[in-house]
């Protein structure tokens, strides 16, 4: 059985990133595929490792149906450009900081999130961090749109 592995990443892995690997999860879920994909996510800085995501997060999440309170934040690390088949940034700043630390035979692996959300015309997920609970609210419209264009294009990918 073929397997592919997604790995999103933002900055400290308690906003964005979380909220996408709980959407992708669901997603997943929902179309019988979980024993094919594997979801997780990773933040390229260490201020939250350890942490459950945001509070704003979870609350937003919670109310569309997404678990986000298991998560735990943790760091980019070595390994996870041989892991992962997508490592998928939120924003250019994390692609930058993917980028600069991705083996050069991983690099193609490496893009951003958004990429799988043309109808959106947006280049980034935007980061709620320092707004209201709005933007939470967008994160999450950000996500289900571009995780439902990653499902298609891994089920392409897996042949289903």
């Amino acid at each position: 059985m073929k397997k592919v592995s997604v790995c999103f990443v933002c900055l400290g892995n308690i906003c964005r990133s979380p909220t996408a690997e709980a959407v992708m999860r669901h997603l997943v879920e929902e179309a019988g595929l979980t024993e094919c994909i594997d979801v997780d996510s990773a933040g390229t800085g260490d201020w939250h490792i350890g942490e459950a995501p945001d509070a704003r997060a979870q609350r937003a999440g919670g109310r569309r149906g997404y678990d986000l309170a298991p998560l735990r934040a943790r760091q980019i690390e070595a390994d996870d450009f041989q892991r992962f088949d997508f490592v998928l940034a939120m924003d250019d700043a994390n692609l930058s900081a993917l980028e600069d630390v991705c083996p050069a035979g991983a690099r193609e692996k490496v893009r951003l999130l958004m990429e799988f959300a043309p109808q959106l015309d947006a280049r980034v997920v935007a980061d709620p961090y320092f707004g209201g609970d709005a933007g939470f609210e967008t994160v999450l419209d950000q996500c289900e749109t571009a995780c439902a264009g990653l499902l298609a294009a891994l089920r392409t990918r897996l042949g289903d």
